[in-house]
């Protein structure tokens, strides 16, 4: 008897738990793919031990929620993976500076995702939880270091925007979407702690700092093709709706 037999939840908490381990052993893999093809652009040793640390750690976080997987399923993990970046392979960077921005956005939005999940009513996954967060806290200022110093030299300014926009879409989209029926239900089960609209914002509210250091605007989330928080920032009506080509605008949000 597996040990999700033995708890004796529903088939909808099951399948909402199974759901839960899924997204975050993809999102764990994904950071290896995408930190890991992006080596080859570190132009100094002492970024490239951070960054191999980062994978490293990365791959230890994937480990761990595959373990709770089969102890909770019986099953392998790796099958719906691998099969899920095939089918939805994670961006890849094309430079150092890119390599930047995703850490500071698509690892930030990672670790405000997770925070979420401290207080998981599933003590494996809060477990878990607890300790991919505490050693996420070490990333968080690297990435934001890196765009800002790297920006201020001005030798980003054509591209800076596109690829701001680029990856504050792929940090947004781990959120899921707001006010969403599986949304409430994770919440009601308190699998995690609120909506994803509030979790958004506090994650804008993050990186605004860091977005006026480097001379970037936010554009509204409906640019972005992300359903969001009411609130977020005004956008300035000198600012550009969106630097991204329509066909990375298009896909949506899952509702998980």
């Amino acid at each position: 008897m597996t040990k999700a037999q033995e708890t004796g939840g529903d088939d909808r908490w099951r399948r909402t738990l199974v759901q839960m381990m899924q997204g975050q052993a993809y999102r764990e893999l994904a950071a290896v793919h995408l930190f890991g093809h992006g080596l080859q652009f570190v132009p100094e040793m002492r970024w490239l031990k951070l960054f191999t640390w980062h994978i490293r750690e990365e791959l230890e976080h994937y480990e761990a929620v595959a373990r709770m997987y089969h102890d909770f399923t019986g099953e392998s993990i790796e099958p719906v993976v691998n099969g899920r970046l095939s089918a939805r392979p994670v961006p890849l960077a094309a430079s150092f500076y890119e390599l930047a921005m995703a850490q500071f956005l698509y690892d930030r939005g990672g670790f405000w995702q997770l925070r979420e999940y401290e207080e998981c009513s599933f003590e494996p996954y809060r477990k878990v939880v607890r300790k991919i967060v505490e050693e996420e806290r070490g990333h968080q200022a690297l990435g934001e270091r890196l765009v800002v110093e790297l920006s201020l030299t001005g030798r980003f300014d054509a591209d800076k925007q596109r690829l701001f926009e680029r990856w504050l879409r792929q940090g947004l989209l781990s959120f899921g979407r707001p006010d969403s029926e599986g949304a409430r239900y994770a919440v009601a089960m308190g699998f995690k702690k609120r909506d994803p609209a509030a979790v958004m914002q506090d994650f804008l509210d993050d990186i605004t700092s860091a977005m006026r250091l480097c001379g970037l605007v936010l554009p509204s989330l409906a640019a972005l093709g992300i359903e969001g928080p009411e609130k977020v920032h005004a956008v300035p009506t000198s600012g550009p709706e969106s630097a991204l080509p329509h066909t990375e605008r298009s896909a949506g949000q899952s509702a998980a």
